[in-house]
This record gives structure tokens, sequence and C-alpha cells, in this order.
């Protein structure tokens, strides 16, 4: 029975509490009750802890659309961590493409220019694939995490005292109503007037029972005027204790800022070090395509029984180009260049398949011979190739001028 009726008091002691915050809070937006401001210094910092949540989200939500960009993977792994299980292991993009190409080449056959080079090009994107996992996990440990620990816990925290700090505000506003009220109260219950005629009894008589209820009624609202200055008292304290409180938690927003700086320079190393793996790889990629011309020239000048021997590479040609030897540029170079300032005509050995892709262009076979010959204002990169009737625009990284 003690324990109900303490409940019941609680509970309305707390009710009550609530419905003064709440006049007291609409009051204010209203205009008929005055406000008390925080200081400026707690202000900034308050705005300053709202800043940095804001923006450590979009920093945290964009980093992790930039190392998961499928949205349905990242919500498969924000379930996996609510529910504290492991995420099954999938490969990734680069992975699923280099086990493509792997399977193509296999298929087409390893001794074969494109099968040999679809292998070189998926064992390399399997490599970016595993470099990409090593990113997108040293980046989860060093810079999200870090950054997600801040949303959940420290600012959760501030926001918790931040509240509390308003309502000790709304509560000490709310006494300083009360004061006020019981002041003006207490003036007018002083101001009535007390003279009473003699010449009456029965006036007398009313006029002493009014005189009554007047000290009475002084009494009550100077009682009231000693409680809400002691309400006050006390509200004040509660409030400069939270704004202390409060303010020693905003302070840390500084230490938090340095501490996002260390994971931030984490995760510039780690990219920095992705990068520099995407980079050695394809480079690597590029010195063994360099050898694909020759490769296949010598795959197309095996028996006709190859399986693949008409083979078209334009998705290689220019690494392959790029990673010739200088020598062998040099010339192939300054024979084109020869042929576009003469006006004559060369014999050109085709060197790979080519699908014409409109009717302005010669399709051709490789080892086929052809004639070729520059026009005024024709793309660098391109020569008329002519067989028999047949005439229209070639690649010359097709060619091979004849002497």
């Amino acid at each position: 029975m003690n324990i109900m009726d303490f409940n019941v008091k609680k509970l309305a002691a707390d009710a009550g509490t609530f419905l003064s915050r709440a006049v007291q809070f609409t009051e204010e937006k209203l205009g008929q009750a005055e406000k008390t401001e925080l200081d400026a210094h707690l202000e900034n910092l308050l705005s300053k802890a709202e800043c940095t949540k804001l923006w450590t989200e979009k920093i945290m939500k964009q980093t992790e659309v930039l190392l998961q960009p499928n949205p349905n993977a990242r919500i498969e792994e924000f379930v996996y961590e609510k529910l504290d299980r492991k995420a099954p292991s999938r490969l990734n993009n680069p992975e699923l493409l280099g086990q493509y190409m792997i399977d193509a080449g296999n298929e087409f056959g390893p001794g074969t220019a494109y099968g040999n080079a679809l292998i070189k090009c998926g064992e390399t994107q399997k490599r970016i694939g595993t470099a990409d996992r090593e990113l997108i996990q040293t980046s989860a440990i060093n810079f999200l995490t870090p950054l997600r620990n801040f949303i959940e816990g420290d600012y959760k925290t501030i926001s918790k005292e931040r509240k509390l700090l308003q309502n000790k505000r709304l509560d000490l506003d709310a006494a300083k109503t009360r004061l006020k009220k019981a002041k003006v109260a207490e003036a007018r219950a002083a101001q009535l007037n007390t003279s009473q005629p003699e010449e009456n009894n029965i006036m007398v008589n009313v006029s002493y029972l009014l005189n009554l209820l007047h000290v009475k009624w002084l009494k009550i609202w100077a009682e009231e005027v000693t409680k809400s200055e002691q309400e006050v008292r006390i509200t004040q304290s509660e409030f400069d204790r939270q704004a202390e409180i409060t303010r020693l938690l905003l302070e840390g927003i500084s230490s938090t800022h340095a501490h996002h700086l260390r994971c931030l320079n984490d995760f510039v190393e780690a990219q920095m070090t992705y990068y520099a793996q995407c980079y050695q790889y394809m480079l690597d990629l590029q010195k063994q395509l360099g050898s694909f011309p020759s490769t296949f020239l010598s795959n197309n000048n095996q028996s006709s029984s190859a399986p693949v021997q008409n083979v078209s590479a334009p998705s290689v040609l220019a690494s392959a180009s790029a990673s010739l030897p200088s020598v062998s540029n040099s010339i192939v170079t300054s024979g084109f260049s020869e042929l576009k300032s003469l006006s004559g005509s060369r014999k050109a050995r085709v060197l790979y398949d080519y699908d014409a892709a409109n009717s302005s262009e010669l399709s051709l076979l490789a080892d086929e011979v052809i004639t070729v010959y520059s026009i005024p204002g024709m793309d660098s990169d391109w020569l008329m190739g002519e067989r028999g009737n047949q005439k229209g625009k070639v690649p010359i990284t097709y060619l091979e001028l004849l002497n």
C-alpha cells in the first residue's frame, strides 16, 4: 500500500512537472513568457556539436556508398551487423569480372592470343578485387567505425544532457514566472482598502471580517512568494549544474575533431595504397600484353587447323601498341608518316581481323595484303584501303607496311 501511494505521488509529481514545462514552453512560443538565454560560449559549443554531427553523418554515408556502391549489399551488411552475425562472403565486382575473363580465356584456349590475354586480364582483375576488399576493411576499421562511434555514442550522450539542460531551463523559467505572479498578487493584496466606517455596527463587523480575510490573504501570498523564491534558487542551482555538465561534454568536440583528423589520414593512406596497388597491377598487365602482337602473329602463322585463328582483339590494341619496343614504334610511325606525306600508295599486310563499323570502312582479314594510301584531311589513325573493287577506311594499327 505504501509503495502504491509512493508510485501515485511520484506519478502525480512527474505529471505536474511535465505540465508546467509544457505550459512554459507554449507561453515562450507565444511570446507570453520570458526565456533564460544560454551564454554565448555554450551556444557556440552547441552549434559546433550540431554541425559536427550533421557533416559526420553525411561523410560517413557517402563513404559507405563509395566503398560499396550496391545499395542491396549495404542493406544486407547492415542487417547482419544488427543481428551480430557475419555476412556471407561474396565475390565483388572486380573479382566477378576477373572470374568471367578467366573462364572465357580457358574456353577460347589459353594457347590463343585472345584467350591468353583474357586470362591475364582476369587474374589482374581478381588482384584488384582483393585490394578492394582490403581497402573496404581498412577504411571500415580506421575511418567509418570511429565516425559511427561518435554518432551512436558521444553525440547521443551530448543530446541526452542537452535535453536535460532544456528541461532544467524550463523548470527555472516556470519558477521565475510563478514568483513573478506571486509578487504581483501580493502587491495587489497589500493595496486593498482596509478602511472601515465606524458609525454602523454592522459595517464594523463586516469591515473586521474583511480585514481578517485580508490578513490571511497576505500571509498566503507571503508564503507563496517565499516558496517561489526558494524554488527559483533550487532550479537555478540545478540549471547551472546541468549547464556545466553540458559545457564539459561539448568542449570534447575539439578532441573529437582531432581524432577524426587522424582517422581521415588513415583513410587517405588506405586509398593511396589501394590506388598504388591498382596502378602497379595494371602496369604489370600492360607489360604482359606488350608481347600480344608478336604472339598473335605467331598464332596466325600456325596451321589452319588452329581452333581460333582469326580473333579480333581491339580491346587490347591500345595497351599493346603502347608497350611495344620504342624502336618498333619509331619504324612503324615513320613508315606511316612517310606514306601520309606522299601522294602515292603502299602495300600493307593485315595483322588482325577487323569488322567495318559502317559503310565508309573496309572489313579486313588477317594476313591478307591490301593497297593503302592517304587522302587530305583524313584522321591520322586511318588510311584508305583497297582490295580489288572494294575500298574504305582502315585503322593503321591493324596494318604492317610492306617494302
